[in-house]
């Protein structure tokens, strides 16, 4: 609905220039056919005649004037049209490109910068703030133009000052002078050494509520016009949903914090003999994507990996748990744990194969080499440099030139060989 606004407006003010245009010229036209029929027709439109020559000759300056001026006239709004239409092309280039940006980021603070960033360049404003909605009122999340770290978690009420009565009503509010309009208030919608002469304000809507506002300032009065409610109108329509789509992935990335961590508290309990080994695992690991220059997401799932690779044991008693043919067959229970979860399941094969050898001869499918998933290879050099290196080792504590030695003699066997390497450079002393 918006984008099709924002295409009305643009194609009705290039109409109406256009249509000046032509009536510009055909007003020409028409003194220059005049002119003509009354000196080559004459006989046959006697009511004419009454011109004298001296008439005649000033008609024809005059229309020559007109031409020149017709020609001047035309010159300057056809620029005029044809910046207008750079200018919604530039707009428009801008509002595709943040909403393709904005549609695939999942992190909220990255998205509301991007969204603020983008109202401010096409606007040409000063400053500029983004209000979410919140128990208590409305919250200032990101802000450009003044001081972010004052203002940055200020809360102001929902139904009080320019953002509270957009909020209310849903609605845009485009201010040309903030000491005309009583719904500006100055303790609410002023910053300290910021004072506005004109504000833009838009809602942040979804199909079942409005969720924000969008706030614009310029300190020029009188600065903003209908084409920018209705551009920064379309931006707050698609960023309303992307802000939607990042709060569902932070609750689901809460919730699987808080599942972890009580899926670890399990551990520790269930087997007290290796109370703290997914964690330094994690940490181990954490230090070889490092070395690796592993993308951020690449290193999160192997972080969680990391944590959870021992979680099959849950389903084995403490008795069988040193059985080699039970011990065997966890990283095989611990894939069917995970699998089923979503935010689980794409780190559920890095559990399944973290016992797999780089000469193949591991468990549970005896891959060989690079057909073991990189973050599986990592875990395992992790997780056998931690079971000998620290104090509370179940497998008996080795110190720590021990332990680096025995990860060097099974690199190209038991390890990969590669990432024995940075393993050793990276790691200076085993964790506690």
């Amino acid at each position: 609905m918006a984008d099709a606004m924002v295409k009305k407006t643009a194609t009705a003010e290039i109409r109406n220039k256009l249509r000046l245009l032509n009536l510009l010229i055909t007003f020409v036209i028409f003194s220059l056919l005049f002119v003509i029929v009354r000196y080559l027709y004459a006989p046959f439109y006697q009511f004419l005649s009454f011109l004298p020559d001296t008439s005649l000759v000033l008609i024809v300056l005059f229309a020559m004037g007109l031409v020149v001026a017709g020609l001047y006239l035309s010159r300057v709004l056809s620029g005029q049209v044809i910046r207008e239409i750079e200018d919604y092309s530039e707009r428009l280039d801008s509002i595709l490109a943040i909403t393709r940006d904005i549609r695939e980021e999942i992190y909220g603070d990255i998205l509301l910068d991007k969204i603020m960033t983008c109202s401010v360049t096409i606007t040409g404003s000063d400053a500029g703030s983004i209000l979410l909605v919140a128990e208590n009122g409305l919250v200032f999340k990101t802000i450009k133009g003044f001081s972010e770290e004052e203002h940055r978690g200020k809360t102001i009420p929902k139904d009080a000052g320019l953002g509270g009565w957009v909020f209310q009503h849903g609605e845009p509010v485009l201010i040309g002078d903030v000491t005309k309009d009583e719904r500006y208030n100055s303790s609410l919608d002023e910053f300290r050494g910021y004072r506005p002469g004109s504000l833009l304000c838009v809602p942040l809507r979804t199909k079942a509520s409005t969720i924000g506002v969008i706030e614009l300032l310029s300190k020029k009065q009188n600065f903003y016009d209908t084409r920018d409610t209705e551009v920064i109108s379309y931006l707050a329509d698609q960023a309303a949903a992307s802000v939607e789509m990042t709060r569902f992935y932070d609750d689901q990335r809460n919730y699987e914090i808080h599942l972890t961590d009580i899926l670890l508290e399990a551990i520790d309990r269930f087997m007290s003999e290796k109370r703290g080994h997914p964690k330094r695992v994690a940490q181990y690991a954490n230090s070889i994507a490092r070395a690796l220059n592993m993308p951020e997401e690449r290193k999160r799932r192997l972080y969680f990996a990391s944590l959870l690779h021992d979680i099959g044991f849950l389903k084995i008693s403490t008795e069988e748990s040193f059985e080699k043919e039970a011990y065997t067959v966890h990283p095989v229970i611990g894939y069917e744990m995970l699998k089923p979860i979503n935010f689980y399941k794409d780190i559920a094969p890095y559990v399944l194969h973290h016992h797999e050898r780089y000469d193949g001869k591991g468990y549970p499918e005896k891959l060989k080499g690079n057909d073991i998933p990189l973050e599986s290879r990592i875990i395992a050099i992790a997780e056998a440099f931690d079971s000998m290196a620290s104090k509370v080792s179940y497998k008996g504590h080795v110190n720590f030139d021990v332990a680096i030695n025995e990860l060097l003699r099974n690199k190209g066997g038991q390890f990969d060989p590669e990432l024995v390497d940075l393993f050793v450079r990276e790691i200076k002393q085993p964790l506690e």
